[in-house]
């Protein structure tokens, strides 16, 4: 079960899920009050750093007077309000959104979308062999970290991560339209002539492995990438006096990739360039 923190006190509000009553803080969303009663909700596009964006609509459910469905990472928990998490029209409208995305992107490194899609018994293959897809291959122009876009989903948690709600750089935007939309750098130029900082925080809220480190990308085409088989040791970065906490990721004794814990008070999971990526130094044996 998921706690929610409490912070600062707040009015607990009553309402109930699946038939059963709920209390919990004045401002938590639903999708909040559904974890902490143990509901499991799917979430794509839901990153818990971010403003929800209800770009994916894969965590609908139903919610008395309620005309259509409603995302529950951003529907605000309200005293007396009836939610039911699992009816035929929630559970139907969530494998449409997951055939939908299937059919059109790559979902092979989006963790736990397989079982979603066995679970709600979705078919993305129905839309046959003809289906809208980005057939886009990886753009790798710096040695930092790979953008392969035909995993990307439109989520826009990276925009927003680079944006106003964290980094402030605005390196990277949604370009086009309809089917044409991607995220892209200005101009769409290569990463390195663009006002991205390496700083990471992109790969950080991604969902899908659209943007991944370059060691990840490279270890997953070898075929030697194995998260059974790493170990994840979280410390204090040793950069600068700020006391950002880091996540070593280690397979075979050997930094693959770092993160930062997203509940930390200092860097609520972003890092900057020196801190995610400046490892090497760690494991130099030469």
């Amino acid at each position: 079960m998921t706690a929610i923190p409490l912070g600062v006190p707040r009015r607990l509000v009553e309402f109930t899920i699946d038939g059963q009553e709920a209390r919990v803080p004045e401002g938590s969303t639903v999708l909040d009050a559904c974890r902490a009663a143990g509901k499991d909700i799917p979430t794509l596009c839901h990153g818990d750093t971010l403003t929800p964006k209800n770009a994916c609509r894969v965590c609908v459910v139903e919610v008395e007077g309620s005309r259509t469905l409603v995302p529950a990472c951003s529907r605000t928990a309200e005293p007396g309000m009836t939610v039911r998490t699992d009816t035929e029209r929630a559970r139907h409208s969530r494998k449409v959104v997951l055939e939908l995305l299937a059919s059109s992107v790559d979902l092979s490194t989006t963790p736990q979308v397989a079982g979603w899609i066995k679970e709600y018994e979705a078919k993305p293959d129905r839309f046959g062999p003809e289906a809208a897809r980005i057939n886009e291959e990886p753009k790798i122009d710096n040695d930092l970290y790979v953008r392969d876009y035909a995993k990307c989903i439109l989520c826009y948690q990276c925009v927003d991560a680079c944006g106003d709600q964290w980094q402030n750089t605005f390196a990277i935007s949604v370009a086009g339209r309809g089917f044409d939309a991607r995220i892209a750098v200005e101009h769409d130029a290569p990463l390195t002539d663009s006002a991205c900082v390496y700083c990471g925080n992109c790969i950080e809220v991604c969902p899908t492995g659209a943007l991944s480190f370059k060691s990840e990308f490279d270890m997953r085409a070898a075929g030697t990438w194995d998260e059974s088989q790493q170990t994840e040791t979280t410390t204090v970065c040793a950069y600068c006096g700020v006391g950002c906490n880091v996540t070593l990721h280690v397979q075979d004794n050997e930094i693959v990739k770092v993160t930062s814990p997203h509940d930390n008070p200092v860097t609520h999971g972003n890092l900057c360039i020196k801190g995610r990526f400046g490892y090497q130094h760690v494991q130099n044996r030469g």
